[in-house]
């Protein structure tokens, strides 16, 4: 039995050593890199923070049990079923932040790519790479949710001095459990490099024809499907929140699909009819990479359906609250609608951030050719308008196409209480895809840098 014991403690002792020599050579990778990382940490860290103050929101409520008078919302926390929901809608959120931590992992990936294929070259083993990776990501992850779980401490103190044993261990679960989760998401977006660290030696064109086809016009057809069950059968009780979540979930993914496969089809298509130099390099562009947009849009769709039906519901509802008489007052009701338009902001926001992050990463993987082309004589405006146009051109169908769903489900409510759904829902989908441009051009002040001379000097 002792013998057995002296093992284990070795073996502890041997991973704690090599856990202290993967920090340090982590920390050495970090020390000696460009300004690219130590804006990776920043908005890591505040990811992190972002998620963390969520999470221990919505363990301060689910630890609530029974009745309770909360002084706010209009009593809206009052009662176990509202609150239910509401930790719903918190947990909603984290999945765009987890995205938006995963494309803040991106940042400088170039380089930490080759860095992290030097050490698998060097004869680094895929457990200590991944190691390393997740050491250049799980600090930053680890201040940005101990900064932001004081914060909240500090003000739930303050404000409740009912809190229990149970609330302060969800709030330190949810401290401890974010960056994991966000170590995670960049590990998982850094996993290529660790398979294979020699990367691609040769360009290998993505499937065409009808398979290219297959997926997204399978999820159109299941849209429309589950669009006229919606509308025309009569589905009540518990079934119905599920059916809605999974029409949800339907029309985003068929969205990203959308995205991708008509970048490539206006990729292809563009670059044989192309008449000018911006559509010409954003059409090779979307050729080359079709997916890479709908990566980075996937959030952002899935807002726009969620956001558009809910203008539409809560248009809907104002003005049945304007006609019946219910048992709260209609404060509450509103309070709730206020909170919801609240939440699906905020995570519009935190979407339309990691597509800026995403555009200007993409810009900065790319300042080689970019600097070569204008040594070349391209013009940085006709650059820039190839920029703006790799994002609008597959993204504008896709929002369409993630609109058309949140008007569906506006239009459902609508039917069931007998009110005509206002067409304000329809500018939804255009207001954000005009932040998403916005979005996209906050990286265009970065081109100017880009493209200078010198840069033709790294390889």
């Amino acid at each position: 039995m002792s013998g057995t014991h002296d093992n284990s403690v070795a073996r502890g002792a041997g991973y704690a050593g090599a856990l202290a020599v993967d920090l340090r050579l982590a920390w050495t990778l970090l020390r000696g890199s460009d300004r690219r990382e130590w804006w990776r940490i920043g908005l890591t860290a505040l990811g992190a923070g972002v998620a963390t103050a969520l999470g221990q929101l919505a363990a301060a409520l689910y630890s609530l049990r029974g009745h309770h008078q909360v002084p706010y919302a209009a009593g809206l926390f009052d009662n176990p079923g509202e609150r239910r929901g509401a930790v719903f809608v918190l947990g909603l959120l984290l999945i765009p932040v987890l995205a938006f931590l995963a494309q803040c992992a991106r940042i400088g990936a170039v380089h930490r790519d080759r860095r992290l294929a030097g050490l698998r070259l060097a004869g680094a083993g895929t457990a200590q790479v991944r190691r390393i990776a997740a050491l250049e990501t799980g600090p930053a992850c680890l201040l940005g949710a101990g900064v932001a779980g004081v914060v909240c401490v500090s003000v739930l103190a303050s404000l409740w001095s009912g809190a229990t044993g149970f609330t302060w261990a969800g709030m330190a679960l949810v401290a401890v459990a974010v960056p994991v989760l966000g170590t995670g998401a960049g590990v998982f977006a850094l996993r290529h490099v660790v398979a294979s660290p020699l990367g691609w030696v040769r360009r290998v064109r993505p499937a065409g024809g009808i398979r290219a086809w297959a997926v997204p016009l399978g999820a159109v057809c299941v849209v429309v499907f589950m669009a006229f069950t919606l509308l025309t059968r009569d589905i009540r009780g518990s079934l119905l929140p599920v059916f809605v979540v999974l029409f949800v979930a339907a029309v985003g993914l068929g969205a990203v699909g959308l995205a991708g496969t008509l970048a490539r089809f206006a990729g292809r298509t563009l670059a044989r009819r192309a008449r000018t130099a911006a559509v010409l390099i954003a059409a090779e562009r979307l050729r080359d990479d079709p997916w890479a947009a709908a990566r980075t849009h996937a959030a952002v769709l899935l807002t726009t359906v969620i956001g558009t039906g809910y203008v539409g519901v809560r248009a809907v509802l104002v003005d049945d609250l304007d006609g019946r008489q219910f048992a709260e007052s209609p404060d509450f009701y509103l309070a709730g609608l206020d909170l919801t338009a609240a939440a699906i902001g905020l995570g519009l926001l935190i979407a339309l951030s990691g597509l800026a992050v995403g555009a200007a990463e993409s810009l900065a993987n790319r300042r080689r050719s970019l600097a070569a082309q204008v040594a070349a004589g391209v013009p940085r405006t006709v650059l820039a308008r190839a920029l703006l146009l790799e994002t609008a051109l597959p993204l504008a169908p896709a929002v369409l196409f993630a609109g058309g769903g949140g008007v569906v489900i506006g239009a459902w409510y609508g039917a069931l209480t007998n009110v005509s759904v206002p067409y304000a829902s329809l500018l939804v989908p255009l207001g954000v895809y005009g932040a998403c441009l916005l979005a996209a051009a906050t990286s265009l002040p970065l081109l100017g840098r880009a493209v200078r001379p010198g840069e033709l000097r790294h390889t």
